[in-house]
């Protein structure tokens, strides 16, 4: 494999001081969102942003990942059929009373109106395995930890861009695959509805753990 020198260029301790504080300001600010307005999003920002995703790393560089973007309203109708059959199953049965009541304090239940009012919908697949030329299956590596960092650039891009986003998981997350005709090697990951906040959206008041919990040095 060929290598090239990096583009990186060394920046003042000034300037590192400003740019971390800059970020972890406005990522402090990105919260979940689940009332969405239908107003429209240039879709050029959100192809932006997928595009961030994919510049992830990965293991072995295998880029083992796939973005839907779902715009089409009877898609995201069927979509949020099927996922609050699969929501309405999750909080009547299969949900234990320790899980319910962790998220009973955000009020939330089976109803998930935002996937047909959010304008976009990302729906991220990871790619268990992979086809070569001779139609072979080809292991990927470290597929969910690959996919979880673009997914996280993914969020703070979007957020970056001016936009609300929420992380949807419903469980089991089989109809994704079969709705949006994705191939037998790919799983769905995470389902992230896009757009502005509603008007009079609203989110709980909640705290993050002190930084003394979350860090140490050695």
């Amino acid at each position: 494999m060929p290598y090239k020198k990096i583009n990186f260029s060394k920046i003042s301790t000034d300037e590192m001081n400003l740019r971390s504080k800059s970020l972890l300001h406005q990522i402090q600010q990105r919260r979940s969102v689940r009332d969405f307005s239908s107003q429209n999003v240039p879709i050029e920002v959100i192809k932006n942003c997928i595009k961030t995703a994919a510049s992830a790393p990965s293991g072995a560089n295998k880029q083992p990942w796939h973005f839907s973007l779902v715009q089409d309203k009877k898609i995201k109708k069927e979509i949020r059929v099927a996922a609050e059959n699969e929501e309405k199953q999750f909080y009547e049965h299969r949900a234990s009373k320790e899980w319910l009541e962790d998220l009973n304090q955000f009020g939330t239940d089976w109803k998930k109106p935002f996937l047909e009012t959010a304008p976009f919908l990302i729906v991220i697949f990871s790619q268990v395995f992979e086809k070569n030329a001779d139609g072979e299956n080809r292991k990927n590596y470290y597929v969910n930890e690959s996919v979880g960092i673009a997914a996280g650039f993914l969020l703070a891009a979007l957020h970056n861009a001016g936009l609300a986003t929420l992380t949807h998981t419903p469980s089991p997350m089989n109809f994704l695959a079969k709705i949006l005709k994705r191939p037998d090697n790919e799983r769905a990951y995470l389902l992230i509805p896009v757009g502005y906040p509603s008007k009079n959206a609203k989110v709980p008041i909640i705290s993050k753990k002190p930084f003394s919990k979350i860090y140490t040095k050695i």
